[in-house]
């Protein structure tokens, strides 16, 4: 971790921050003026790079690490981003995985691994944002527009993320009064190595077809959602914004 006694007006912790959707959110976020911490679980020297990549921009950012779905480890990386800019303002949850199958044929322990990043992770990191985010902060989970598409073979993943919705939209509703924004975004077909994986070029051409404007979501289309609700969108609370071309 590269730490700063900097401070800045307002703070960022991306988990996953160093994967396709989540470097490019950092990149945003970081031309927006945020401080950013950049979260990563087992790839420490590609969130290092990044976080290089934005302060030699003249950017503020640092490194942390942590499987989010250990509160001990996540209560840390909070710490250190308290300790490096002074609290943090904004809270971005793009951490997770996703392992298709058909349920017939699904491996209970591939269930039980997505669940346990994407529905304890994401409860684990918004249990922290909720107690710790400085008033006038937004919390962004990550969802997908699959929970509305549904696409066969990814009942196990999508049962996940419908998990997310519902403590998103339940969490804006109890921090009442505190001044914090929660919402979710759920990308359409995004081309990221997490998308990619696995799928022949026919099936990715389908999908890039499927939306009106007939083409793949870019992280990029995704950082800009996420801006919004990071900044000026502070009448936006308790949604799930769909980003997704139109797809249905």
């Amino acid at each position: 971790m590269t730490t700063t006694n900097s401070t800045a007006a307002r703070v960022v912790l991306i988990t996953g921050g160093s994967g396709g959707i989540g470097s490019s959110v950092a990149e945003r976020l970081a031309d927006d003026g945020f401080a950013v911490a950049i979260h990563y679980s087992g790839n420490p020297e590609r969130a290092e790079k990044l976080a290089a990549k934005i302060r030699e921009s003249d950017g503020q950012a640092i490194t942390v690490g942590g499987d989010v779905a250990d509160e001990v480890a996540m209560a840390a990386a909070f710490d250190t981003i308290k300790s490096a800019f002074g609290g943090i303002d904004v809270v971005v949850n793009t951490a997770g995985i996703m392992l298709l199958s058909p349920i017939a044929t699904l491996n209970l322990a591939d269930l039980d691994r997505m669940h346990r990043t994407n529905i304890r992770g994401t409860f684990v990191v918004s249990q922290l944002a909720a107690n710790r985010l400085r008033a006038g902060g937004a919390l962004i989970n990550f969802s997908t527009s699959v929970t509305r598409t549904q696409f066969p073979a990814y009942s196990g993943y999508v049962a996940s993320k419908a998990a997310v919705e519902s403590m998103t939209l339940i969490l804006a509703r109890e921090l009442r009064g505190k001044d914090i924004t929660v919402n979710a975004v759920a990308p359409g077909p995004t081309a990221t190595p997490l998308f990619l994986d696995g799928k022949d070029q026919q099936t990715i051409d389908n999908l890039a077809k499927a939306a009106p404007l007939e083409r793949l979501g870019a992280p990029a289309d995704i950082a800009e959602a996420v801006a919004f609700l990071a900044g000026p969108a502070r009448w936006v609370n308790g949604q799930v914004i769909y980003v997704n071309g139109g797809l249905a």
